[in-house]
């Protein structure tokens, strides 16, 4: 009779549930941020979920989405991802007046700064704007980090990361954005997005990039409606047994179509470049060869998307014949390279002309107007003594997870050697 039991019996969920429907930005940014944040979530289309819209019509009519359930029975309507992480627990405000070390970013560079910087007895606290993991915790399947010869996720990544700094004692403040920095009697003095200001002695700037945007007509349209940036794993579920396409011949891409194969019935690669080997490398590119349902296009761009409420077709043009073809589409995920997040740095630290940040021997002489120390700057310290950058946000970085956390772990040995001279 156990057994009988056992086998038919579904334990409730208990966890955060959303409820809204496939096409709503709203609720694929809200699953991203859940996904991302390893908070665990059950998600509930309204449209094809009977428990979705009983929940909609208990909280009245009207009511706004995408819902959020909480376990002790509070509902949310259409709420911001800030008023949803303070009501997980999520912490959005330093416990203490100044830090040893801050660090502004969550991404593999920033994860490093933040286990050595607490290992090594720095009062250390890092910010994050979105998720940990950064760019790199998007990652369906990282394969060439050393010590994992099977490989491992981004989210694995970050979530091993967060634990062991928090683990070591440094503190988390998630989502979180800085938008300001000013620096006064040798103090680095951080403006948060809620008001809040935050000192330190030391400062690592490691917040990586955003991804830029694609500019053909109708993209803006149905963003977070059929188009995402980014791996969006959010939404492998929602994929199976379409035809999607992936745009871009990075890593990054090549990485996504591999992920999205074993859910879509088809995913085509759209490259700009004459073949994968340009920019991918080449463990990727003969995984993507190996899998029957991958197919690649080289040599093409979106020229437009169409739909009425969500992405219904993209139209394929050849980059060498101009030739233009319309093909259904439900989803496309892109990958057309970053751009770095330092607009907020603008007149305090120096940048070069993408805006990633200057450091060490790649900075010269107007860079370093107004240094005050008598030496030179340590290999990943900024225009500004006490300044560091690590990651993808650095001038001249490798874009590579393992190089990243590198530089945030190498970081920490030059910011001992600041704190130990100032």
């Amino acid at each position: 009779m156990l057994d009988d039991w056992l086998a038919e019996f579904r334990h409730p969920f208990e966890g955060v549930r959303v409820v809204g429907h496939r096409w709503s930005a709203a609720s694929h940014q809200l699953k991203d941020f859940l996904g991302r944040n390893q908070v665990p979530y059950q998600w509930l289309d309204v449209e094809v979920s009977d428990d979705a819209r009983t929940m909609v019509e208990a909280a009245g009519h009207g009511a706004g989405l995408p819902l959020v359930v909480l376990p002790d029975g509070g509902v949310m309507q259409a709420p911001s991802i800030a008023e949803v992480a303070a009501r997980i627990g999520m912490s959005d405000k330093a416990e203490l007046p100044y830090y040893d070390l801050v660090v502004v970013g969550a991404g593999p560079a920033g994860l490093a700064a933040a286990v050595y910087g607490a290992s090594e007895g720095l009062h250390t606290l890092l910010v994050e704007a979105e998720a940990p993991g950064g760019q790199a915790g998007m990652s369906s399947h990282i394969e060439n980090y050393l010590g994992f010869p099977s490989g491992l996720s981004g989210g694995d990544l970050a979530r091993r990361g967060l634990t062991q700094a928090r683990r070591l004692g440094a503190e988390i403040l998630t989502p979180q954005e800085v938008t300001a920095l000013r620096v006064a009697d040798g103090y680095k003095i951080l403006t948060l997005a809620n008001g809040d200001e935050v000192n330190a002695r030391s400062l690592l700037l490691s917040s990586g990039v955003s991804y830029r945007r694609l500019t053909a007509p109708g993209v803006d349209q149905f963003t977070g409606a059929g188009i995402y940036y980014g791996a969006a794993m959010s939404e492998a579920a929602s994929v199976a047994g379409e035809d999607i396409y992936i745009v871009g011949g990075a890593n990054s891409a090549g990485q996504a179509a591999v992920f999205f194969s074993a859910h879509a019935r088809t995913v085509t690669i759209l490259a700009r470049g004459d073949s994968l080997e340009d920019a991918m490398s080449q463990y990727l590119v003969e995984r993507i060869h190996a899998t029957r349902n991958i197919k690649v296009a080289v040599r093409s761009e979106v020229a437009g998307v169409g739909g009425t409420d969500r992405l219904q077709s993209i139209t394929i043009r050849d980059i060498k014949t101009g030739e233009e073809q319309t093909v259904p589409a439900t989803a496309m995920f892109i990958f057309i390279g970053a751009i770095p997040r330092t607009d907020w740095l603008d007149g305090v630290v120096a940048r070069d002309e993408h805006g990633f940040i200057l450091t060490g021997p790649d900075l010269n002489g107007p860079d370093l107007e107004g240094w005050p120390a008598d030496r030179h700057p340590h290999l990943l310290e900024g225009s500004v003594p006490g300044v560091f950058a690590a990651g993808d946000v650095r001038h001249g970085s490798v874009k590579r997870v393992a190089s990243a956390v590198g530089e945030g772990s190498v970081a920490v040995m030059f910011i001992h050697r600041y704190l130990s001279d100032s």
